[in-house]
């Protein structure tokens, strides 16, 4: 007679529904192609649930208490980072992104194996919290959930869950607060404490010059701002960063699109059969340096960012760019018509840059070349110079973060016509270099860069919108792209 299914099975088969695309989207950065992306999702989301198991029936579980761990996702991806070591270390390290391998070797990974009062602020943080808290703020803050999905998720309240999350972000700061205090740290940080404890809690208070100052170098005391500072947006970078390590900021991003993607527009999103950015220009990313200390420094420009005091920089990245260099315009691959699919519902507000992204030191670039028929363009196939008629697009190319070398932009374009599939093509005039992309395929040639439709994302109505963000270096400026075209017709500015 075979075996009843337990109601475990039960218990692990829905937990697989809800989590296998988010630690799949995860394997997907970590990996080199979408079959290895598979096989260390399947080989990570086995050993979260073995690990899930283990601290259900240890000694803290027959008191009636659970033993300390992350909540059932974030364990979940962990798990992924867990199981690519696992893989570096038993020869297997070629199916993984080869900046993760830096990384992987690098003591910044030893930060979340060490002695636990030196690991990251937010990961102690939400251990340390319920389960049920922890599940709300992860699912609320870093996946991006509709509070009514939340709510139907974990079973609570819909009239009572944003004040049950306002109490939960509370709860996770008054964790981070005491986890700071009982961090090991020397005199100087210890005597900035306190005050960092004041200047935090309000959106409004002041930030010394000399805090500020300190922020800026010391990454332990940043860490704790970004976890102390519940105002400002910092949170899910905070978490995600904290928590993940490695492409913690990149996973971020992903969720966001994707959430855009099923809830925007009333179209449900696909059902995900592969990574969720298949292709043979996957992004990847060259620069050793800036990605070893990729989520250091990204928490570290959370903290200084979010202070009120003076301007602060914006250092937030989760893969490190390519060295960048100063190269013209150049033609792109040849054009060839195509859909999209809108990754931004329509009518939500388009982020747009401005010098409070720019770095203290260096400022924006003059604005971009006027006109639509460059030299960049017609070498994409756009229309001639001197015909004159209507864009087929508009766009908008917005700087959400910039830090020394790196910085992070989205791109989103609106067009008059239904497409089938997409390419969007655009110039930078800085000699700036993509070294990752989300929700597109990317190839760049020069400084001529080119996004082509993910196989999710390829159909795009008529005055909709699709977008696609990414990852890029610069050196001494960073102009906006120009130039842009969709599948080679040019797109006005919007």
């Amino acid at each position: 007679m075979p075996d009843l299914p337990t109601p475990q099975d039960a218990t692990e088969a829905a937990l697989f529904s809800e989590c296998w695309d988010a630690v799949l989207s995860y394997a997907d950065l970590c990996t080199s192609g979408s079959t290895a992306a598979h096989q260390l999702a399947t080989e990570a989301f086995t050993l979260g649930m073995r690990e899930a198991r283990a601290a259900g029936t240890g000694p803290a579980r027959s008191a009636g208490r659970r033993a300390p761990r992350l909540p059932m996702l974030p364990l979940l991806l962990t798990a992924v980072r867990t199981t690519a070591a696992a893989w570096e270390n038993g020869g297997q390290g070629h199916k993984l992104d080869p900046d993760l391998r830096l990384w992987l070797n690098s003591e910044k990974a030893d930060r979340y194996t060490g002695p636990p009062l030196q690991r990251p602020l937010a990961l102690r943080g939400l251990r340390d919290m319920q389960e049920h808290d922890a599940d709300l703020l992860w699912l609320a803050e870093v996946e991006a959930l509709p509070l009514p999905v939340v709510a139907r998720r974990l079973g609570l309240d819909l009239a009572q869950v944003s004040e049950e999350l306002a109490q939960v972000r509370g709860l996770f700061r008054d964790r981070s607060h005491r986890n700071h205090l009982d961090t090991p740290m020397d005199a100087q940080c210890r005597s900035y404490a306190r005050l960092l404890d004041a200047v935090t809690r309000s959106a409004g208070a002041d930030t010394p010059e000399d805090l500020s100052r300190h922020l800026a170098t010391c990454v332990q005391c940043a860490e704790a701002a970004a976890c102390l500072r519940l105002h400002g947006g910092g949170l899910p970078a905070a978490l995600a960063g904290g928590v993940i390590g490695w492409g913690g900021l990149a996973y971020l991003e992903r969720r966001r699109r994707a959430a855009e993607v099923r809830l925007g527009a009333g179209r449900p999103e696909p059902a995900e059969t592969g990574p969720p950015n298949p292709g043979a220009h996957k992004a990847r990313v060259v620069r050793n340096g800036l990605l070893v200390t990729a989520v250091l420094v990204s928490l570290l420009a959370l903290g200084v960012s979010m202070m009120p005091f003076g301007s602060g920089t914006m250092d937030d990245g989760s893969a490190s760019p390519g060295d960048s260099a100063d190269r013209q315009p150049v033609a792109a691959d040849p054009g060839t018509t195509g859909p999209s699919a809108s990754t931004r519902p329509p009518g939500s507000p388009t982020p747009t840059a401005s010098a409070t992204h720019a770095s203290p030191t260096r400022e924006n670039p003059d604005p971009e070349p006027q006109g639509t028929t460059s030299s960049a363009a017609q070498d994409d196939g756009g229309p001639a110079p001197g015909t004159p008629r209507p864009a087929a697009c508009t766009y908008d190319y917005s700087l959400v973060n910039q830090w020394p070398d790196g910085f992070q932009a989205t791109v989103t374009v609106t067009t008059t016509q239904a497409l089938d599939d997409w390419r969007v093509a655009w110039s930078f005039k800085d000699g700036q270099e993509v070294g990752q992309m989300w929700d597109a395929d990317f190839s760049q040639n020069g400084s001529r860069v080119t996004a082509s439709a993910a196989d999710y994302n390829r159909t795009v109505a008529a005055g909709d919108s699709l977008a696609f963000g990414f990852l890029a270096s610069w050196q001494g400026a960073n102009g906006p792209g120009y130039a842009f075209t969709l599948n080679g017709e040019s797109c006005a500015k919007a």
